[in-house]
């Protein structure tokens, strides 16, 4: 079935103009709404990889709510510890009171992540999204320093409030804040300039010369992957060096775990490939488990400087996602099984796509783990691609400066078969474009 083969009211939007879906949400709902244009589908139910829309047909999901369905849609074990809560009246909406399921959370986190990787991390739930775990991590580095500079790297994605729009890259995105966004320096990324490798002397050649015009910073933000950037993979050594030279500088290092966390690039933090460990780390996303909101601000306990309120938000105590993610700890971390098999299945992705790449030329792949960018010389076709593949039963997005890169998060749990299957559509799709 295709896009024309759907009732008249069911076509869904084309990509880009909001025409098509019932009529409500062109009518009421704001325009502002993004993925809908792309995915013209009214969707009614999910399991697994896959989602299905009111006129039955299913989509195999590689994109996973951006990389908040870790682990898939409406998995049974969290989802019937989720009913089984709600059906005991548990709290709901906590603030920041002590509850069992916050007890229960934070004793499984500790003992289940903290402790085995000898992390010695506070835990501060700053709001249910990521740019609130980047604000509080910017506003603890900043008060724990005393300095106002941050540097941030080309190309980032942080989050779209004010602080995390200073240090994002995307100049549509900064220019919706609307006023200059300021106490932030943009540093090239790794592989910025196509290669050259970095010893960072450069970044301590400023930091020294009084000429500069550089502040010394409070903190260095930075992804190990960037997700929205366009599947940029920093090298592990390239890591390594930056967080020496923020330990050597007095430099606090908060690496934004957000999209890349939680097993999305193989181990359960995306920085643990490099052997370091940050300051502060920013976790959202599938730290749930099952896509409810929820977030975490972790920072080395000497930072622990905030006053009782000092920084706080109304729906940081959402104990159902606690509830969600004690199990969803529970059944995927305790051993490495998930930790290893997520590497696997990134590696058939990418061989696919270097067989591609191989085969029709015009475009070429980067990733880790189950993050994977499959890159186009010509921006217009990554949207196309991922137009045909949705039209053929497939959920995949864009990322980069230029929308040029098809970024796939498919949920950790999905099957090779499954993998194979999606590969087949968009394969299908890139080799059409590209024509």
């Amino acid at each position: 079935m295709t896009i024309a083969d759907l009732p008249s009211d069911q076509k869904g939007e084309k990509p880009g103009t909001g025409q098509g879906l019932p009529s409500i949400f062109a009518s009421r709902e704001s325009e502002v709404r993004s993925y809908c244009r792309g995915w013209p589908a009214t969707f009614t139910t999910a399991k697994g990889a896959w989602i299905t829309d009111t006129t039955g047909r299913k989509f195999l999901d590689f994109f996973a709510g951006a990389g908040s369905l870790n682990y898939g849609h409406n998995h049974p074990v969290l989802k019937e510890a989720l009913m089984d809560y709600i059906g005991k009246d548990g709290i709901t909406h906590g603030l920041d009171m002590a509850t069992v399921a916050k007890q229960e959370f934070l004793e499984t986190f500790e003992e289940v992540i903290l402790n085995p990787r000898n992390l010695d991390y506070k835990v501060q739930f700053p709001g249910p999204t990521g740019t609130n775990s980047v604000e509080a991590a910017l506003k603890l580095a900043r008060k724990a320093t005393g300095r106002e500079a941050i540097i941030n790297f080309t190309n980032a994605f942080h989050g779209m409030t004010l602080g995390a729009l200073s240090v994002t890259g995307n100049s549509m995105k900064r220019a919706g804040a609307g006023i200059p966004l300021v106490h932030a320096t943009p540093m090239p990324y790794d592989n910025y300039f196509g290669g050259v490798t970095e010893d960072f002397q450069w970044f301590e050649r400023v930091l020294d010369d009084s000429g500069s015009g550089m502040n010394r910073p409070a903190a260095v933000i930075v992804e190990t992957v960037q997700g929205e950037g366009g599947v940029n993979v920093a090298r592990p050594e390239w890591i390594r060096e930056l967080a020496l030279l923020c330990s050597r500088r007095d430099i606090l290092l908060i690496v934004d775990d957000v999209q890349m966390g939680c097993g999305r690039t193989g181990p359960f933090f995306s920085f643990e490939l490099a052997g370091i460990t940050p300051d502060i780390v920013t976790i959202s996303k599938s730290i749930s488990g099952y896509g409810l909101p929820m977030a975490l601000t972790l920072f080395k306990s000497e930072l622990d400087i905030w006053g009782p309120g000092e920084h706080n938000g109304t729906f940081r105590g959402n104990n159902p996602a606690f509830v969600t993610s004690k199990v969803a700890l529970e059944t995927f971390w305790s051993d490495n099984g998930l930790e290893l098999d997520t590497p696997r299945k990134g590696q058939k992705i990418a061989d696919a796509f270097e067989a591609l790449a191989n085969e029709v030329g015009g475009v070429k792949h980067r990733g880790r783990g189950l993050v994977q960018g499959l890159v186009f010389d010509n921006p217009e076709l990554a949207p196309a691609a991922c137009e045909i593949a949705f039209n053929n039963g497939l959920l995949a997005e864009t990322s980069g400066p230029s929308d040029e890169v098809v970024k796939l998060l498919p949920p950790l749990t999905i099957t090779d078969e499954e993998i194979d299957h999606g590969l087949e559509i968009l394969v299908d799709a890139a080799k059409q474009v590209l024509r």
